[in-house]
């Protein structure tokens, strides 16, 4: 399942990965942000809302058309099909920091659904250190889905020198 255009058939520097994303504004935030920085999107289902015109217009989803955005079934269905350099979570309960990682062009990360974050059985898969977090001052839940997805690919593109060949 692909919404990727034709015309764009070379390997994206970096994969973000939304495991059932549930807020349809979260996830349009994150097409726009994978648009303005040559990343590729991958939803993973079920998603929590409807992808019809309506659902696109109303979320910020219009950028879809500048931001490949490719669908999969189950995140095994993932890892079978676009075969990843390596994967990161980032998660609150991470082990070490986002900056802590030297990141390389094929690196996928992972994030979880706005309620719930990622299954066990997905953080069970992922080597040790590779679940990251964010610093956030103490007694604070989590940062926004779409605002961690941000501060985290930024982080990448700027270790790789904001250039990507």
């Amino acid at each position: 399942m692909s919404d990727t255009p034709e015309t764009n058939a070379t390997q994206p520097w970096l994969h973000v990965v939304l495991h059932e994303p549930e807020i349809p504004p979260n996830t349009g935030n994150v097409i726009r942000l994978c648009a303005n920085t040559g990343t590729r999107l991958h939803l993973i289902h079920p998603l929590g809302f409807e992808i019809n015109e309506k659902a696109v217009r109303r979320s910020g989803m219009d950028y879809r058309e500048m931001a490949p955005v490719e669908h999969h079934d189950s995140y095994e269905a993932f890892l079978e099909t676009v075969k990843p350099a390596r994967v990161f979570a980032i998660e609150t309960g991470g082990t070490s920091s986002h900056v802590d990682v030297n990141y390389q062009v094929g690196d996928a990360l992972i994030f979880g659904n706005e309620g719930s974050g990622l299954p066990q059985r997905v953080m069970d898969n992922l080597p040790n250190g590779e679940v990251l977090t964010l610093p956030m001052m103490p007694n604070t839940r989590s940062l926004n889905l779409s605002n961690t997805v941000a501060i985290a690919v930024y982080e990448a593109w700027r270790q790789l020198g904001f250039s990507i060949e």
